[in-house]
C-alpha cells in the first residue's frame, strides 16, 4: 500500500489521472442500470460543475446528496467505483473546488506532499 496521498480532483482535472485512483467530491445526480448488461452507473456533479459518470460493479451505497467517490479514472469523465463516502445534505462545492485547486497548486505542494514531490 502506498503512503502517497490520493489526488483530489474535479471534472476538469480528471483526465490528468487516467489509470490512477482519485477522490472526487460532488453532488449525486442519479443512478441507472443498463438493461442489456445489468451494469450500474451513476452521475456526480463535480465541485467545478462538470458531470462525471461512475461505473459500479454493484448497487452503490449512496445515501446522501453529497458524496466523495474513490475510484480509478477510466476516461476523462468516467471513473470506476472503489468506494463511496456519504457527506450529508449540506456541502459548499465552491469551497471543495477551492481546496481541489489548491491541492494541485505548486505553491502548496509541500503542505500536501511534504518533501516527496
Amino acid at each position: 500500500m502506498s503512503d502517497a496521498p490520493t489526488p483530489r480532483v474535479n471534472s476538469a482535472r480528471l483526465g490528468d489521472y487516467i489509470g490512477r485512483t482519485v477522490r472526487l467530491t460532488g453532488k449525486y445526480v442519479g443512478t441507472r442500470r443498463d438493461s442489456n448488461t445489468g451494469q450500474v452507473a451513476f452521475t456526480v456533479e463535480a465541485s467545478d460543475g462538470g458531470n462525471v459518470d461512475v461505473i459500479a460493479s454493484y448497487d452503490n451505497e449512496v445515501r446522501d446528496p453529497y458524496i466523495e467517490v474513490i475510484g480509478r479514472v477510466k476516461e476523462a469523465a468516467v471513473m470506476t467505483l472503489d468506494a463511496v463516502v456519504n457527506l450529508g445534505d449540506k456541502l459548499d462545492l465552491t469551497v471543495v473546488d477551492f481546496v481541489v485547486e489548491k491541492w494541485h497548486s505548486p505553491q502548496f505542494t509541500s503542505m500536501f506532499f511534504g518533501s516527496q514531490k
